[in-house]
Protein backbone atom coordinates (compact mmCIF):
# COMPACT_ATOMS: atom_id res chain seq x y z
CA UNK A 1 0.00 0.00 0.00
CA UNK A 2 1.18 3.46 -0.90
CA UNK A 3 1.65 5.98 1.92
CA UNK A 4 0.77 9.58 1.05
CA UNK A 5 1.46 12.26 3.64
CA UNK A 6 0.12 15.80 3.60
CA UNK A 7 2.43 18.07 5.60
CA UNK A 8 0.97 21.29 6.93
CA UNK A 9 -0.96 23.09 9.62
CA UNK A 10 -4.36 21.73 8.60
CA UNK A 11 -5.30 24.90 6.72
CA UNK A 12 -7.71 25.05 3.78
CA UNK A 13 -4.88 24.47 1.27
CA UNK A 14 -3.67 21.41 3.21
CA UNK A 15 -7.18 19.97 3.23
CA UNK A 16 -7.56 20.62 -0.51
CA UNK A 17 -4.25 18.86 -1.21
CA UNK A 18 -5.43 15.90 0.89
CA UNK A 19 -8.70 15.65 -1.04
CA UNK A 20 -6.85 15.89 -4.36
CA UNK A 21 -4.42 13.15 -3.27
CA UNK A 22 -7.33 10.90 -2.27
CA UNK A 23 -9.03 11.47 -5.64
CA UNK A 24 -5.76 10.88 -7.52
CA UNK A 25 -5.12 7.57 -5.75
CA UNK A 26 -8.65 6.40 -6.52
CA UNK A 27 -8.37 7.45 -10.18
CA UNK A 28 -5.00 5.68 -10.49
CA UNK A 29 -6.42 2.53 -8.91
CA UNK A 30 -3.81 2.71 -6.14
CA UNK A 31 -4.50 1.60 -2.59
CA UNK A 32 -3.21 4.49 -0.51
CA UNK A 33 -3.21 5.56 3.09
CA UNK A 34 -3.47 9.34 3.44
CA UNK A 35 -1.79 10.69 6.58
CA UNK A 36 -2.02 14.31 7.68
CA UNK A 37 1.12 15.52 9.46
CA UNK A 38 0.66 18.72 11.46
CA UNK A 39 3.61 18.40 13.88
CA UNK A 40 6.13 21.08 12.88
CA UNK A 41 9.09 19.05 14.18
CA UNK A 42 8.13 16.13 11.92
CA UNK A 43 7.54 18.48 8.97
CA UNK A 44 11.01 19.98 9.54
CA UNK A 45 12.57 16.48 9.48
CA UNK A 46 11.47 16.26 5.85
CA UNK A 47 13.32 19.51 5.15
CA UNK A 48 10.08 21.23 4.18
CA UNK A 49 10.03 25.00 4.64
CA UNK A 50 6.84 25.77 2.72
CA UNK A 51 3.53 24.00 3.25
CA UNK A 52 1.41 22.33 2.16
CA UNK A 53 3.79 19.59 1.12
CA UNK A 54 3.09 16.22 -0.48
CA UNK A 55 5.12 13.15 0.46
CA UNK A 56 4.68 9.87 -1.41
CA UNK A 57 6.31 6.79 0.14
CA UNK A 58 8.62 9.02 2.25
CA UNK A 59 9.78 11.11 -0.73
CA UNK A 60 8.88 14.81 -0.81
CA UNK A 61 7.42 15.47 -4.26
CA UNK A 62 5.87 18.93 -3.83
CA UNK A 63 6.07 21.87 -1.43
CA UNK A 64 4.25 25.16 -1.12
CA UNK A 65 1.40 24.53 -3.53
CA UNK A 66 -1.83 22.63 -3.97
CA UNK A 67 -1.39 20.15 -6.81
CA UNK A 68 -4.46 19.11 -8.77
CA UNK A 69 -5.60 15.50 -8.60
CA UNK A 70 -4.35 15.08 -12.19
CA UNK A 71 -0.88 16.32 -11.28
CA UNK A 72 -0.77 14.01 -8.28
CA UNK A 73 -2.02 11.08 -10.34
CA UNK A 74 0.97 11.52 -12.69
CA UNK A 75 3.29 11.30 -9.66
CA UNK A 76 1.59 8.09 -8.50
CA UNK A 77 2.10 6.17 -11.73
CA UNK A 78 5.37 4.25 -12.18
CA UNK A 79 6.33 6.44 -15.15
CA UNK A 80 5.68 9.59 -13.05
Amino acid sequence: MMIIKILGSGCKKCMALGENAKAAAAAAGQAAEIIKVTDYAEIARYGVMSTPALVINDKVVSTGKVLSSGEIQMLLTPAG
